[in-house]
């Protein structure tokens, strides 16, 4: 039960993988450098959301503010991104790089992620496996497991995969060995890193607790329990910072709040989910975007993978057959039993009812732990792994069924197999059976020499690449069409649409045919935006004027009063989608500029943001136009409720009900008029929020167009204003005849709360730390 007492290999193992992770990605980035001279760029979210999020997330911190107005509609900054990298040690050892160059880092922070994982995969399994060969193996199987291949998609997931197993192995320090101090910090910085996360890592080290507990390799009294509480309680406060401003958020977040009901906490409403549970340790992982063998079910995404490269789940399995009273086997049990019920899979995740595996991360550590134990028990291994190894080669081998089996293709006709794309299929079927004959092989002929440990951790490197560099081009070069002009869209682009647009007035963009997250790269609020994070009150908007918002706002073109709205005043299209673009014919466009990646359209409706109406609009009468055409008439009138009738009803006019059937294309621009007419004196866009001046002849209720957040702030000249919610989640303030100087300021609801805990938390932690410290002297003495 002690740590071994030979010297660490920490660092062998951190430079290993390392190594490995650098010549997996070093093909890759040879070909973009080639193709494009640009950075390594892959697929999806890595594409669209990771690497512009760094670099955008580099130069805000740098330049400081609260509001990011590049978010979307505009939101906070701490909310939008701290799921993503603001709370990650990663992300803030990034800063020591500059903003610009940061699509260069990603690859050398990649190999970084993998290496710490590596080496604390090593430190936790030191414990449990006899010899520090096999407990560097366990570390290399946890760095270049099928769920850390499959998540350099996500990118940001493998900052939980790296912290996590230092947090376990705090975790055994504290409970056996009544070490002292590590622990808080662990807690605190996986919480700190990734507060979702973090939910399912609280639920796993529970399950984990009362196993070894059960398994009598935690032996707690009250007072050891008494001294985890307390840790674990400190470190949850100096961890804090970011926790109650994500959590206020997160609950006005539809996409949060999604229960079970009925028959789905049991059960999965598609039966195909349980083959691809089932076969998720013993397949190599599949692009994250495509499904094989199974096309029902939540499937996409998921980060539905247990696989380890080379030994597979042969060691798992042959440990939990034959120490079926370990507490690794109990671990394992129960989590298997989690994955196939719906609402104990959700616990990981508060309950939520979509479908993710993205806790897996935490069996797999303890997986990789089992198969080592059990091969650094010679004589165990002989007499239990060979029948294993058959079931578990018997169970792979089950999948080419899946390419046989009887079917209809989408005409009708008789085809055989079940499968998206055979030869997408086999290619995997054939590089996971490549590991299973290798490891055959290297049991048959080498198990009995000296060297064992090495030759298997040598064949397990080595693996990695090969099915490591099969899941990267089947997920990076199926998309290399579509984004292989990413960099001269993006990065490239920055420059020449600066140049190409005109900084005389705040205004947003849109793109038409271009990736996502422009934005980010252009610096301006634009309509066509990848983040799932934003301020909810743009999730309550953009239903109501029918545009879907899940993970992503992408308002229809063909939707062009919300351009007028929303002060959208330029749209830049992608020149292969020019002609696609001219088709919709949409009313009051003309193109203004071009640059080598897009032709650039000016909207002739263009309303300035900040204005008044001379209407307003119940919720009663917009709910008798259609959704898709409610923004012609918020052009015309703002939405208010009752008591804002009774406020503000002298203000304005009632809209005539037949002024709801009035929504030509002529009578839009006419309204845009008017809105022009009617708009703010000036407009200023700052890092904590806006500013405007007004100069109206009578008292007004002045709209932005700006996402309604609790944590904004009005004055109206100098003093405090009250911010009324209109429109289904925008923002109007009052003002009196005359000139104004109107002012928003956002301040993150929560933080400095959040702020006040980590600090005192912090303080408490140093407090401690001296106490202990103190008590050691004395016991030397």
């Amino acid at each position: 039960m002690k740590k071994s007492d030979t010297k660490s290999n920490y660092w062998r193992v951190f430079a290993l993988c390392f190594l490995t992770a650098g010549l997996l990605f070093l093909p890759h980035c040879i070909i973009d450098a080639a193709a494009g001279g640009g950075y390594f760029h892959y697929a999806g979210d890595f594409n669209d959301q990771q690497i512009n999020f760094y670099q955008y997330a580099n130069a805000f911190v740098k330049q400081g503010g609260t509001f990011s107005w590049a978010t979307d509609l505009g939101s906070g900054f701490v909310n939008s991104y701290s799921f993503y990298l603001l709370g990650s040690p990663f992300f803030w050892l990034s800063l020591a790089v500059p903003a610009r160059l940061m699509p260069w880092a990603m690859v050398p922070l990649l190999c970084l992620k993998m290496a710490v994982a590596g080496g604390g995969a090593y430190l936790w399994a030191r414990r449990w496996v006899r010899e520090e060969g096999w407990s560097m193996l366990a570390g290399c199987l946890y760095a270049f497991s099928g769920f850390s291949i499959y998540n350099i998609f996500f990118n940001h997931f493998l900052d939980v995969v790296a912290l996590f197993p230092y947090l376990l192995a705090a975790l055994d320090d504290a409970a056996i060995d009544g070490k002292k101090g590590r622990f808080p910090f662990w807690v605190a910085l996986n919480l700190l890193n990734n507060y979702f996360f973090f939910a399912g890592q609280a639920v796993f080290l529970i399950i984990y607790f009362f196993c070894m507990v059960a398994g009598r390799r935690y032996r707690i009294g009250l007072r050891r329990f008494a001294a985890l509480a307390w840790e674990t309680a400190l470190g949850c406060a100096c961890g804090c910072l970011l926790l109650l401003p994500a959590g206020l958020s997160l609950l006005q977040n539809p996409r949060t709040i999604d229960p079970f009901t009925g028959y789905g906490y049991l059960f999965y409403g598609k039966s195909q989910q349980y083959g691809a549970i089932f076969y998720s340790p013993f397949l190599m992982p599949d692009a994250p975007y495509f499904k094989d063998m199974f096309q029902e079910g939540i499937l996409k995404h998921t980060s539905l993978t247990a696989y380890l490269p080379l030994v597979g789940a042969a060691g798992g399995l042959a440990f939990c057959r034959t120490q079926d009273r370990h507490p690794f086997t109990r671990i394992l049990k129960v989590c298997v039993v989690c994955a196939f019920v719906p609402v104990l899979n959700s616990a990981f995740y508060a309950l939520n009812s979509s479908f993710y595996a993205r806790w897996y991360y935490m069996p797999i550590l303890v997986l990789c732990g089992a198969t080592c134990c059990l091969l650094s028990r010679p004589a165990l291994a002989e007499r239990s792994l060979p029948r294993a190894f058959g079931l578990t080669t018997f169970i792979t081998l089950t999948a080419a069924v899946f390419a046989v089996l009887p079917n209809k293709d989408s005409d009708g006709s008789f085809c055989l197999g079940v499968l998206e794309e055979p030869a997408r299929f086999w290619a995997l079927f054939g590089v996971t059976v490549l590991g299973i004959v290798l490891f055959g092989l290297l049991w048959h002929f080498c198990r009995r020499k000296r060297q064992w440990s090495r030759i298997l951790l040598a064949g397990v490197l080595g693996f990695s690449l090969v099915y490591g560099s099969l899941h990267l081009s089947l997920t990076k070069y199926a998309q290399w069409d579509v984004d292989g002009n990413l960099i001269a869209e993006t990065y490239d682009s920055a420059d020449a649409v600066a140049a190409a647009l005109p900084d005389d007035a705040f205004y947003r963009i849109d793109a038409y045919g271009a990736h996502n997250n422009l934005g980010l790269w252009f610096d301006r609020s634009c309509l066509q935006f990848f983040n799932s994070t934003v301020a909810p009150s743009i999730m309550e908007f953009y239903p109501a004027v029918g545009v879907k918002r899940d993970v992503n706002s992408k308002p229809d073109a063909a939707n062009y009063a919300l351009r007028g709205l929303l002060s959208v005043r330029y749209t830049l299209t992608a020149r292969d989608k020019v002609s696609d673009w001219e088709k919709q014919a949409l009313p009051g466009w003309t193109k203004y500029a071009e640059t080598d990646a897009y032709l650039i359209y000016e909207n002739e409706n263009w309303v300035p943001m900040g204005f008044t109406y001379d209407y307003y609009v119940t919720a009663d009468q917009l709910e008798r136009v259609g959704e898709e055409e409610r923004a012609q008439i918020l052009c015309r009138a703002l939405l208010l409720d009752e008591d804002q009738i009774s406020a503000f009803g002298s203000l304005l006019r009632p809209l005539p009900d037949a002024e709801l059937t009035r929504r030509s294309e002529e009578a839009y621009a006419a309204d845009c008029a008017d809105r022009r007419a009617a708009a703010v004196a000036e407009f200023t866009a700052t890092s904590t929020g806006f500013t405007a001046k007004t100069d109206y002849d009578t008292d007004a209720l002045v709209f932005f167009s700006v996402p309604y957040d609790d944590g904004f702030t009005a004055a109206v000249n100098g003093e405090p204003a009250a911010i009324e919610k209109v429109d289904n989640g925008m923002m109007a303030v009052y003002v009196p005849a005359g000139e104004n100087e109107i002012e928003f300021t956002y301040h993150t609801p929560g933080l400095k709360v959040s702020a006040i805990v980590s600090v005192a938390g912090i303080a408490a932690y140093g407090i401690y730390l001296l106490i202990l410290r103190k008590r050691a002297k004395r016991q030397q003495v």
